[in-house]
């Protein structure tokens, strides 16, 4: 535990871990007051994010970018499942479904366009594996078809039985879960040299920690921040009237952002480093993990957890914003290169996004 207690003492950020369990403490004495609740919800993520993003390349360093930047998505994405299954299981649906679509975009578009930049603004340009990212680019660009369909389909005259979009639902999750299991053997397995990281030159950073200290820390903080986003979700929920928030807003940037946090963490720090194979990788995989993965287990675990079953149809705007990231994620990442205006240009349509829902939010 040593290398683990030095990263403590040595890091200021981390000293922010104090708040991990005065969120605890404050939840027990005074469970009303929504506003603390909620900055302290946030200031326990931010060193908790700090604490996986160092774990998260140690393990990277052992096992390569490709599997590191998809072990950090994978848990990374348990706190956006746990925050919506709270949702899910309150039968807050536009919140489950805001919260879905809002992590799509921002993961491919707010956490890859701030890699872009943040890594561009140290080194002139930068190169990744431009074929696991086309790769992870063409997933979401099928996730987008698939919520395209339960939406479009339901503005067809001809439907007269709701129950139909239920049933497409049902279905298009099964072939998504399908269709990721088929993606993992392809990447790992049967083509794995495909995914290779791309050479590159730049800072190496601390040594690295053993792996089992690595993974256990992964695991436990990944937990801790499952635990804090519950009390995060139910207090921002609240505070969302203060500020004037729409539930649509609240799921699509703030559940998004907060929820995030950990894998933005690592994927910023591994594009200042130079590896930006690992920034591509968490960013671009976490969003086709969300997309085809949890997105259809929550529709699966809506039929017993939610008071009614879960569909796939979002509001047309949720769509169309899903759509134009998978189109905007491949069209960025083709060449295999990147500079700090490419992540600005990525950042304006996300920030596009933001103002319309804020503005606009969709009908209820």
């Amino acid at each position: 535990m040593t290398p683990l207690l030095k990263e403590i003492r040595d890091n200021p950020l981390l000293w922010l871990l104090i708040f991990v369990p005065g969120v605890f403490v404050a939840v027990e004495l005074k469970p009303e007051s929504h506003t603390l609740l909620f900055v302290l919800s946030v200031l326990a993520i931010v060193p908790l994010a700090a604490l996986l993003s160092h774990a998260t390349e140690s393990v990277a360093a052992k096992t390569g970018d490709a599997a590191g930047g998809l072990l950090n998505a994978t848990l990374g994405n348990l706190t956006e499942l746990v925050i919506a299954l709270t949702a899910l299981a309150a039968g807050q649906y536009m919140l489950v479904k805001a919260s879905i679509a809002g992590a799509i975009v921002t993961n491919s578009l707010f956490m890859l366009g701030a890699s872009f930049l943040l890594g561009g603004l140290k080194y002139h340009t930068q190169e990744f594996n431009r074929v696991s990212a086309r790769m992870q680019a063409g997933l979401l660009f099928l996730a987008a078809v698939a919520l395209l369909i339960p939406s479009a389909v339901s503005q067809a005259d001809t439907i007269k039985d709701p129950s139909i979009i239920q049933s497409l639902s049902l279905g298009l999750a099964v072939l998504l879960i399908i269709a990721y299991a088929l993606s993992l053997l392809f990447s790992l397995k049967t083509h794995r040299e495909l995914f290779a990281s791309a050479m590159h030159t730049g800072e190496q950073g601390e040594a690295p920690w053993p792996i089992r200290l690595a993974l256990a820390t992964l695991a436990g903080v990944t937990i801790l921040v499952a635990l804090v986003s519950e009390v995060f979700v139910e207090s921002v929920q609240h505070a969302a009237v203060t500020f004037g928030m729409s539930p649509a807003f609240v799921g699509f940037i703030v559940v998004a952002m907060v929820g995030g946090a950990a894998e933005m963490a690592s994927a910023f720090s591994g594009a200042r480093k130079n590896r930006l194979d690992l920034s591509v990788g968490i960013a671009l995989g976490s969003a086709a993990q969300i997309a085809l993965f949890v997105a259809p287990v929550l529709v699966l675990l809506s039929y017993v957890m939610g008071p009614t079953p879960m569909d796939l149809q979002l509001w047309p705007g949720a769509v169309v914003m899903v759509l134009i990231a998978a189109l905007t994620a491949s069209l960025v990442t083709n060449s295999g290169r990147s500079t700090w205006f490419v992540g600005v240009l990525v950042l304006m349509v996300y920030l596009i996004f933001a103002m319309t829902l804020y503005l606009l939010p969709p009908a209820q």
